[in-house]
């Protein structure tokens, strides 16, 4: 419900319902108070009318004795001369405030009043009833209702509505505002409490709505926030701990190449190189390790343009053929000095096209190569690089046959710093960040890319990238 529904609930609570009860208990507290007027001072109506009019009451007090006081003189008028019978009424009369004189001939046979009270002390109201007696004398019955004590009836009855009406309109507003107050203070403190959290810093405690209102409304609208909040953090924080791992990577396999570049450039110094095959053997050396430094730095400059989403793509329409082709020629000197073999076999027509960017395919390449190199083990290694045709897209395959790639981490490989080589030795260090450069670059073309492989036997990477066709 919502808080401006409930608010509007609560004014009606507060102010609009209390005036329906307080009418429901004025007419309850009449019709209660009717009854129990009817039966104290034997009233024969039933109008609402009646107790708020003293006169009215006193008219109506004693209805069913007046009524059997006509029966019996009318049917036995000698039976008002009987002092007992006589005294038995005016006894009941007593119980209703009032008291009776009997007269027979003008003359006083019969006085009920009460001679510790004086007729002068209070105001009655009079009612006659003439008869006659037996003998034709006249007769007559004078009922008095003392009129006094009635008068506070309709003056109690007014308290008593106003006293419990006030009453249940308190009632009704304090149950409505500490309705409406419990509604709105108890989430406002969990959301106070939260956010206090957040200030905190700690982004785990969750933030629950307990209601489909505006406040409950405000707690998703913090609980949203709590999650990006935490979900950034722990991005940048993973981000700050990728970045560590990479500086520490980096400068681990930087040093490497450095190292031994130093080393062969102080041999020829001393002219340890003293016979052109050993300056070449150094010089060819020193060519490897720098070309692999250029590709950490490569990989570095790659790696920032994909964490800020700018790799810069230039797509053109490449002929798979002759791009492969000088692809192929051009790494195959590298594995040359390497003592690597290098196989390549094109399954696809001369005129087979691609949309790609040359640059950032060539980096794809010398990527996977690089890693085939790394982990080869083996003293004949071979590489073996396949086009094959898919109708629609063209399939290239780049296998080796070094160590392999146990099956638990073959699923992790483009996983950006995932490793699985934990040892990180000197032989087979990087930065860990090659095959998610190679993913991030493939699925940017539109393609994907997947790995086989066999320990002890070799790796196979797959990657598929849609053919370009010209619609006639």
């Amino acid at each position: 419900m919502k808080l401006s529904t409930r608010i509007k609930i609560s004014y009606i609570f507060a102010f609009v319902l209390p005036v329906i009860v307080i009418i429901a208990m004025v007419f309850a507290m009449l019709r209660f108070t009717m009854t129990s007027l009817q039966k104290q001072y034997d009233l024969d109506s039933t109008e609402y009318r009646v107790i708020m009019d003293p006169a009215n009451i006193s008219a109506h007090t004693a209805a069913s004795i007046m009524r059997e006081l006509k029966e019996t003189a009318g049917n036995n008028p000698e039976l008002m001369t009987d002092s007992a019978y006589l005294e038995d009424v005016n006894g009941r009369l007593y119980e209703v405030k009032s008291f009776m004189d009997v007269y027979r001939d003008n003359t006083l046979v019969y006085s009920g009043e009460d001679p510790e009270y004086s007729m002068n002390e209070a105001a009655y109201y009079i009612r006659r009833l003439e008869f006659d007696f037996t003998d034709g004398s006249p007769g007559m019955i004078t009922v008095f209702t003392n009129a006094s004590e009635l008068t506070e009836i309709p003056v109690t009855f007014v308290v008593r509505a106003v006293v419990i009406s006030l009453i249940v309109l308190f009632a009704f507003s304090a149950a409505a505002m500490w309705r409406l107050y419990a509604s709105v203070a108890r989430p406002v403190r969990k959301l106070k409490a939260a956010v206090d959290n957040i200030a905190d810093g700690n982004l785990d405690v969750p933030i629950t709505a307990e209601s489909d209102d505006e406040i409950g409304e405000l707690c998703e609208a913090f609980e949203a926030m709590r999650i990006k909040l935490k979900s950034q953090i722990d991005q940048n924080l993973q981000q700050e701990k990728d970045n560590k791992e990479l500086i520490s990577n980096i400068s681990h396999d930087l040093k490497t190449p450095i190292t031994a570049i130093k080393g062969y450039v102080e041999g020829i110094m001393d002219g340890v190189a003293d016979s052109p095959e050993k300056m070449d053997k150094y010089i060819r050396t020193i060519y490897n390790k720098a070309n692999d430094m250029d590709k950490l730095i490569n990989e570095l400059t790659t790696y920032s343009s994909i964490d800020n989403n700018r790799i810069p793509y230039n797509f053109q329409r490449i002929n798979v053929a002759d791009y492969f082709g000088d692809c192929v020629e051009e790494v195959g000197l590298d594995l040359e000095s390497r003592n690597i073999k290098l196989n390549y076999e094109n399954m696809v027509s001369q005129d087979t096209v691609v949309i790609a960017d040359a640059e950032q395919m060539k980096k794809v390449i010398n990527n996977i190569i690089s890693n085939s190199v790394k982990y080869m083990d083996k003293p004949n290694g071979r590489i073996c690089i396949r086009i094959l045709d898919q109708d629609d897209s063209i399939q290239v395959e780049i296998e080796d046959n070094g160590k392999g790639i146990p099956q638990k981490d073959l699923q992790r490989i483009f996983e950006r710093f995932y490793r699985t080589d934990a040892s990180r030795n000197s032989a087979q260090g990087g930065s860990g960040i090659g095959l998610s450069i190679v993913k991030k670059i493939i699925e940017d073309h539109g393609g994907y890319i997947w790995a086989t492989s066999k320990e002890g036997e070799g790796t196979c990477m797959h990657f598929v990238l849609r053919k370009y066709i010209e619609l006639s």
